[in-house]
């Protein structure tokens, strides 16, 4: 059987590569999936016959386009903008808009894909997308970002709407940058419609938005340890990132008892043996949301200990969070997390773990809940606020919250339906990749050969 898979896999993937040439980043996020689908499909003729999975890694289209804006300086800029419709089979496009200098086609991709699984699990009727520019905000006054928001406007309205694609944002692109390419939508249309979601509360967005993913990672969590009779409360965390992702995560940490003892960025990582408090989380906010500072910073304005160029993996803790970025936990990062005691991951950071980390989880019977699961929070409160767009109305705080537990707590259970193995263990990743293919599968064969 496992010689048959393999020959499957290595066939599938070879088609992957072949087809995409140099996108490691895509390769990767399709062979995490496929290595549970192909077994999972191997004696559905349908499936094979219609090739599903191979549609489903074809992306419906690839838009590319020039973006021109004008610096403070009155220099002319060109960067390139980037949407990639991947799937709408169970809803419109929906995904995130990413401004980093590191976005490409093949990392956008790798998201886009993945988001057809995530927004899949949330229940919501929603595909998956994704875009961006290599643009960097950073170092970049109001005016600039102004500036290019309503450049890169101009050129993806044309291929957007509130009932074909709805981006959001993403690293990068938050509160400021959603509103100023609303507003320039909405310029150029003439009507005011939900076409992006993030959007500030005043104009038709929603309450919880910003912490909803950091948030959803942690009920994942808490979801996972009820799973094994445990609770969150005196949990030792270990938590990487300080944006707002890993802000959120550790807010709802603190909020549920846990002990956080790590944060971290690009620098490094700091570590407080006692615990980040409440007045800590807010000195760090402050220091990345308003200063623009650097986490090394929170050595003296918190009395953590700066370990630079580290990651938080080599720390003792019980349960990680993985809330910074793809592959930052890499095969030495497993063992020495399995070594220092930790004993659940719920993965914040889209892709945050190698195969071969997650192949030594796997092997270490460390509960891991991938990101297409763990992650969803953010996309479920998004398609919540379409709903409201929708209905002309806004929900209140407790109200989205609740939502947001519900549709956590269902993605487990999903994942737990889909996922036990015959000794009783929980395979998050395998649950989450067989849940999410099945709805998208079903309305793809619904449609025929389109």
């Amino acid at each position: 059987m496992s010689m048959i898979k393999d020959i499957e896999l290595d066939h599938f993937m070879n088609g992957v590569i072949r087809r995409n040439p140099g996108e490691t980043e895509f390769h990767q996020a399709v062979q995490e999936v496929a290595v549970d689908i192909i077994p999972h499909i191997r004696h559905n003729e349908t499936v094979k016959k219609m090739r599903i999975l191979e549609r489903m890694t074809e992306p419906d289209r690839i838009v590319s386009f020039r973006v021109i804006w004008e610096d403070d300086k009155g220099n002319i800029r060109v960067n390139r903008g980037y949407r990639v419709q991947q799937n709408n089979a169970i809803g419109p496009y929906k995904g995130g808009i990413r401004f980093h200098p590191t976005v490409t086609q093949s990392v956008l991709k790798f998201l886009a894909f993945e988001q057809v699984f995530k927004n899949s699990l949330t229940g919501l009727p929603l595909g998956g997308g994704k875009g961006g520019s290599d643009f960097n905000p950073k170092g970049k006054s109001d005016r600039e970002i102004m500036r290019f928001c309503q450049a890169f406007m101009t050129e993806l309205s044309k291929y957007i709407g509130p009932n074909t694609d709805v981006p959001a944002g993403d690293i990068g692109v938050g509160g400021r940058e959603v509103g100023y390419m609303f507003g320039q939508y909405k310029r150029l249309i003439d009507r005011f419609e939900g076409v992006l979601t993030g959007k500030g509360v005043e104009f038709g967005g929603s309450k919880i938005r910003p912490e909803a993913t950091g948030y959803g990672v942690v009920y994942m969590m808490q979801a996972m340890l009820k799973q094994k009779s445990q609770e969150m409360a005196g949990k030792v965390c270990a938590v990487s990132g300080s944006g707002n992702v890993a802000q959120y995560c550790v807010e709802k940490l603190l909020e549920l008892g846990a002990k956080v003892v790590s944060m971290s960025d690009s620098g490094g990582t700091i570590y407080k043996e006692t615990g980040i408090s409440k007045d800590d989380l807010l000195w760090i906010m402050n220091l990345k949301n308003v200063r623009g500072g650097r986490i090394s910073e929170a050595e003296a304005g918190i009395g953590a200990e700066y370990l630079e160029g580290k990651r938080p993996w080599q720390i003792e803790c019980e349960l990680a969070f993985p809330c910074a970025t793809q592959n930052e936990i890499e095969a030495d990062d497993a063992k020495s997390l399995i070594k220092k005691g930790c004993k659940a991951i719920s993965e914040g950071a889209n892709m945050p773990s190698t195969p071969a980390a997650i192949e030594i989880f796997r092997e270490g019977k460390i509960v891991h809940a991938p990101s297409k699961a763990a992650n969803a929070g953010g996309v479920a409160v998004s398609g919540l606020e379409m709903s409201q767009n929708s209905l002309r109305m806004s929900w209140s705080r407790e109200d989205v919250d609740n939502h947001l537990r519900n549709i956590m707590a269902d993605i487990h259970d999903q994942c737990v339906a889909n996922g036990t193995n015959s000794n009783g263990d929980v395979d998050y990743f395998k649950g989450a990749n067989i849940a999410g293919f099945e709805k998208v599968s079903r309305a793809m064969l619904a449609y025929g050969a389109i």
